[in-house]
């Protein structure tokens, strides 16, 4: 079994590369986003980007750094076949996660003004949000030193492979492709 974890600027692909090893390679399918969901939906609270992020910091902060990982990890490896976790937002669920095992870390990036016409697209609740919010919110989760916050740009610094997806779908799977030969998968 190998684990692909999949970081990430808000809007840059990471759903794209996930369907497409899920659809394609067979991958099972674990996301941070769906986990936050349901838990917020099982509290009766509103799904928003301010809801999710505030759940996952207590839950790192009561638990573990990695908790919300270490908890889609368990469940990836009850499945016995390749998976992805989508949505990994902390240096410490990075650090779990390669402790585990037969885990790589993918990144994906694009222009923020690309990234932000596409989230308009794809309307889901998190999304609903100004330029200027979808700017602040993800500069807010871009750095922090607190290990129970986000801090995606340690976390595509540590990324084994980097996907610039400025261009057509079709070049972002032709890079993952290529990413997964080398990888002799």
């Amino acid at each position: 079994m190998i684990v692909i974890g999949i970081t990430g600027t808000l809007g840059a692909g990471k759903g794209t590369i996930v369907d497409y090893l899920v659809n394609n390679k067979k991958f099972a399918h674990f996301s941070v986003r769906g986990y936050l969901c349901d838990r917020l939906k099982e509290q009766g609270l509103e799904i928003n980007r301010d809801t999710m992020t505030s759940l996952a910091n207590r839950l790192r902060a009561e638990n573990s750094p990695s908790y919300i990982t270490d908890e889609l990890y368990r469940l990836a490896a009850k499945s016995e076949q390749n998976c992805i976790i989508e949505s990994i937002r902390t240096p410490g669920e990075i650090d779990s996660l390669r402790k585990l095992g037969n885990f790589i870390l993918f990144a994906v990036d694009a222009d923020a003004s690309l990234r932000y016409e596409r989230i308009v697209i794809r309307g889901s609740e998190t999304d609903k949000v100004s330029f200027e919010t979808f700017l602040a919110n993800e500069q807010r989760e871009m750095t922090s030193t607190d290990p129970n916050h986000q801090n995606l740009a340690a976390c595509i610094a540590q990324a084994d492979y980097r996907f610039n997806n400025n261009g057509a779908v079709d070049e972002l799977i032709k890079q993952v492709d290529t990413t997964l030969l080398n990888l002799k998968f």
